[in-house]
């Protein structure tokens, strides 16, 4: 059954969005707080494995999460969508679980 995923660290630091990307399910969600914000932008080590995933995988990053960070929206992966705090509800409502992987 598709799950929400959240990823908080950063995909340069941990392996935490490397395992999440692996083990979750075709139609699950993965949502990208704190710093595992930095998995979204093009160009970096991880965007290629992300840009796979998206064919399976829909992918969300938090935009103040963004804005803290100093990372500009320009910057993300084509397909990844940027939501607020009441999108972040919302997904976790629309799934019947949510798996935070730290």
């Amino acid at each position: 059954m598709p799950m929400l995923h959240t990823v908080n660290k950063s995909p340069f630091e941990r392996g935490a969005l490397e395992s999440c990307i692996r083990l979750a399910i075709k139609g699950s969600s993965v949502l990208l707080i704190e710093d595992g914000v930095y998995g979204a932008s093009r160009g970096t080590a991880a965007s290629n494995m992300v840009e796979n995933a998206m064919k399976d995988l829909d992918f969300y990053v938090l935009g103040s999460d963004l804005k803290a960070r100093g990372v500009d929206e320009n910057r993300l992966i084509d397909g990844i969508t940027v939501i607020d705090y009441s999108g972040f509800v919302k997904l976790a409502v629309e799934n019947d679980k949510v798996q935070a992987w730290l």
